[in-house]
């Protein structure tokens, strides 16, 4: 909770900031220029808004959603020896990484993955696929845990799910501005009296065009710190339980067949991703396991 509050002022501040910035550069004054009146300081609190609280509902909602699209089955009390182990193991990684026990899960797939979510470091979940379990071996299965306890420990579900936010909030703050502008210079879109009218058509056809483009290099960004975590989670991972054995984990994922993403907003939760070409690996959650290997070998200690 502490880690959102600061978040939370942290955006409050860059927002006045910007603020102080569009009125040193004279943003306003330019629009208006263009005979777009608009309030920037209402129009930039109304896209946090926009942009943040699908983000907050998002993060509030992700463990049930987890659990319901994923078919996550929660281990309440161990069934078999792999249960019980499961939890032992998390128990004592989650000792050392210093965080509250999380709710422990196995979910059906074939491929090996396993994700973690959830609020905060002290209620969050963390699931393993069946295909992890029977691929890798117990000292990999570890290592894995430690990666996504890494997470946890992290707030990387927080931090990641809160910089989505701020790049919705300007996506929508500066497509806004593009539509209006768009539409008073090109659509000159005007009322019988000449005055202009706000919201043509022009305007929301063009900032419709303009989230999309803005989006997807908002996208680049967020893949890039989803890229940067998973070199910190890996860290991580050798930290709690020990370097080759994460090592070893990379190299079971690499040796999959075909990795794939987990669906929807969890794809950037889990332990391996699909690898993209060229433009593609832009818009990676995961960076290539060759790397993260290297990185690996190259910690010291």
């Amino acid at each position: 909770m502490l880690r959102i509050l600061l978040f939370l002022a942290t955006n409050v501040a860059v927002l006045l900031m910007i603020s102080l910035v569009f009125q040193v550069l004279g943003l306003g004054t330019f629009l208006d220029r263009q005979g777009v009146h608009l309030d920037l300081n209402r129009l930039l609190v109304f896209s946090a808004l926009i942009g943040m609280s699908g983000s907050f509902i998002s993060l509030a909602l992700s463990k049930w959603m987890a659990k319901t699209s994923m078919g996550v089955y929660v281990i309440d009390r161990p069934q078999n020896q792999t249960e019980a182990w499961l939890l032992r193991t998390v128990e004592r990684l989650v000792r050392q990484a210093g965080i509250g026990m999380p709710e422990v899960g196995i979910f059906p797939s074939p491929q090996p993955n396993a994700f973690a979510t959830g609020m905060d470091k002290h209620h969050a979940l963390v699931a393993v696929s069946t295909g992890l379990l029977e691929t890798m071996n117990p000292d990999e299965v570890e290592a894995v845990l430690g990666h996504e306890i890494s997470h946890v420990a992290n707030g990387d579900m927080t931090t990641l799910t809160l910089i989505q936010g701020v790049v919705n909030t300007f996506v929508y703050f500066l497509a806004t501005i593009i539509g209006h502008v768009v539409d008073r210079t090109l659509f000159r879109s005007q009322d019988e009296e000449g005055g202009y009218v706000g919201y043509g058509p022009g305007y929301y056809l063009t900032q419709m065009v303009a989230q999309m483009l803005l989006g997807i290099l908002a996208t680049m960004v967020v893949m890039w710190f989803s890229r940067w975590r998973e070199f910190r989670a890996d860290a991580g991972g050798a930290r709690l339980a020990g370097r080759q054995k994460m090592i070893s984990a990379l190299e079971a994922l690499r040796r999959a067949a075909e990795p794939e993403d987990l669906p929807g907003e969890f794809a950037a939760f889990g332990i391996s991703g699909s690898i993209g070409q060229g433009l593609m690996r832009l818009f990676m959650s995961h960076p290539p396991i060759e790397e993260r290997i290297a990185a690996l070998q190259r910690l010291r200690g």
